[in-house]
């Protein structure tokens, strides 16, 4: 049963492109998700970046996969279903350790890719790449829509350790290209989220994080959830049901 005061954060969501949401991990729940996470951190798959400002795991819920227990307790459910009833997804699974000295930023963006089996020519389909032996593409607007994104936080983070920037309300603008959207005159906000806590956005929304400079490790696990169904022709490459 979903609980009433989740709803809030699914209104919140919708009108603001975003919501934090604190304690939906206990500090012996992280620190489990990490001591996994560590376990695992020495590999030299392809999914696995490693350089001096990012460590980064991809198909993060395949390479780690005795995490899935830790990561979706009752609360985690609970909030999910308040956006998808039960009929929900993953998507997309990353990992992402920002060091205590690192120099990486993103600028202002919108995620507009997901993950699928194969390239296709269909309509609405478009800007294919190729990454880690997986296919990413911009599809349409709706689909991207529908598409909710959760990043746990394992430490505590703030303006000093790369949280995101956002534009809130951004993402009612559909998808914009960059060079046409005024980012200097914005409302900004910093989402500082405390470990143990999540950040909930929508993809369309834009958003941007600072280099580190505080000297403290941001770590942090995205995962983007739907309920949408592909042209019958394609599938989510990760796509992976929760019990």
């Amino acid at each position: 049963m979903v609980d009433r005061s989740t709803k809030k954060y699914v209104e919140e969501v919708q009108t603001n492109g975003y919501a934090v949401i604190d304690a939906v991990f206990s500090s012996n729940e992280i620190e489990a998700i990490r001591k996994e996470i560590e376990r695992e951190s020495n590999s030299s798959k392809e999914t696995f970046r490693k350089t001096k400002d990012l460590f980064a795991i991809r198909q993060f819920l395949k390479e780690i996969p005795y995490v899935e227990k830790l990561l979706f307790n009752a609360t985690l459910k609970n909030i999910l279903e308040s956006f998808f009833g039960k009929n929900y997804f993953v998507v997309k699974s990353i990992y992402f350790d920002k060091p205590e000295e690192s120099n990486w930023f993103v600028a202002y963006h919108q995620d507009l890719t997901i993950s699928v089996n194969k390239k296709l020519e269909i309509d609405g389909f478009s800007n294919w790449t190729v990454k880690q032996n997986q296919f990413s593409v911009q599809p349409n607007e709706e689909i991207l829509k529908n598409i909710v994104t959760i990043r746990i936080h394992l430490d505590d983070t703030n303006e000093e350790n790369g949280a995101l920037k956002i534009i809130p309300k951004s993402h009612e603008k559909g998808i914009v290209r960059i060079d046409t959207f005024d980012i200097k005159n914005q409302e900004e906000i910093s989402c500082n989220v405390q470990k143990g806590g999540i950040m909930i956005m929508k993809p369309l929304l834009f958003h941007a994080s600072n280099k580190t400079t505080n000297n403290e490790r941001r770590r942090v696990i995205h995962l983007e959830f739907s309920n949408s169904n592909l042209p019958k022709e394609l599938s989510w490459s990760e796509q992976h049901s929760i019990n």
